[in-house]
């Protein structure tokens, strides 16, 4: 893996460009780089694939800095009222985002684009292209050397990403937590501003948006629940959802995530780390929306159970729909009705996950989360 500064040349002589903007990124790239070095015991395919993702988020970023300066109207793009799907952990964010996806007026973050943004997409190249076809080459390749990932957490190159994408080219992102179990960057992250990684996430969005390609930002990732005060403070008509599952399979399922998406990476056993860190993630996750809440009983935000959303997920969809003010179209609901027949579940093999598998009980977790379990669940 290599450092900071070797990881900011290499960005800038495969671009040929120099400014990174804003930077307040440089900080989280610092400890990011060093936690790597230092804590997450990478093999020879993790040392690569880390020391990718960083210069590659890098060389997105030159990109879309030097995009927008050259096209100043970029920031005057409006974002009006984005549909933000916050969380929680595994409960069912990637099911939601993919039925949202489906309306034609909405606009989806799509996952090549996410990592590989100028120019920004026309209507002819948002599915289709050369960028797409590199972006389905990457996931098919990645998931060849770890045939577990797809049974896990599969993303179509045409399809919704999570925000952790962009905001990683920040360096204030779970996205780096889920590649290599780094304790230092993961305790900085916790504590950090991370306003700068909400204002270059808008920028590219502005710029996603401007060669055409627009409608009603639907977005997500359940890392936003860790980081209200910040997103809202960008996005203050932002529409927020939160999905909500029985916590033992919570901690199960992300324990699983998080094991699966390292474990290619190193041949180091994480086990006991993943369990420590990403239950608490799942923790500081609950007491920070609460706390938002509390802070801001003016600020709506609609609670869906993922029992619910499995069981009825177009008349869900509905009722979110309800909550933003805007009717679900006979359109979008055919659309949704179609795409839930073309991905069954387990399409890519089952996943099975077990708290038992990380040291944990079912008990104890239960126990561990049973105010969340009696506010949210009932």
């Amino acid at each position: 893996m290599i450092t900071a500064e070797e990881a900011l040349a290499a960005a800038s002589k495969q671009t040929g460009l120099e400014d990174f903007g804003d930077d307040r990124f440089r900080e989280g790239l610092g400890v990011y780089c060093q936690s790597v070095n230092e804590e997450a015991k990478l093999n020879d395919l993790g040392g690569m694939v880390a020391e990718a993702t960083v210069v590659g988020g890098l060389a997105n970023r030159l990109r879309v800095v030097d995009w927008a300066a050259r096209h100043p109207e970029v920031r005057d793009e409006p974002i009006i009222a984005p549909l933000i799907v916050v969380g929680i952990f595994r409960a069912g964010t990637t099911l939601l985002s993919g039925l949202l996806d489906c309306d034609p007026g909405n606009r989806a973050l799509l996952r090549w684009e996410a990592a590989d943004s100028v120019p920004p997409p026309t209507r002819a190249t948002f599915r289709e292209g050369p960028r797409v076809d590199a972006a389905r080459a990457g996931i098919e390749m990645l998931e060849t050397l770890n045939p577990q990932a797809a049974a896990v957490h599969h993303e179509d190159a045409d399809g919704p990403t999570e925000c952790i994408t962009v905001m990683m080219q920040d360096f204030k992102s779970l996205a780096l937590e889920a590649v290599a179990n780094v304790p230092a960057y993961g305790g900085w992250l916790q504590q950090v501003d991370q306003r700068s990684a909400y204002e270059y996430h808008r920028l590219v969005l502005q710029l996603l948006q401007s060669a055409g390609v627009r409608g009603r930002w639907t977005l997500k990732s359940p890392h936003h629940a860790t980081a209200l005060e910040a997103l809202t403070a960008v996005y203050p008509d932002a529409k927020l959802v939160v999905l909500h599952r029985d916590p033992v399979e919570l901690c199960a399922s992300v324990c699983s995530l998080i094991s699966v998406l390292s474990g290619a990476f190193s041949d180091a056993d994480h086990r006991s780390y993943i369990a420590e860190h990403w239950t608490g993630m799942l923790e500081l996750s609950i007491s920070r929306l609460d706390a938002f809440r509390a802070a801001h009983p003016e600020y709506p935000i609609l609670d869906v159970r993922y029992e619910e959303l499995v069981r009825q997920p177009v008349e869900t969809v509905a009722r979110i729909y309800e909550f933003t003010g805007e009717p679900l179209s006979a359109e979008g609901t055919a659309a949704m009705s179609s795409y839930l027949e073309a991905h069954a579940k387990n399409r890519f093999g089952a996943h099975r996950y077990d708290v038992a598998d990380f040291g944990l009980t079912a008990d104890e977790v239960s126990e561990r989360f049973a105010s969340y379990r009696e506010h949210y669940l009932g």
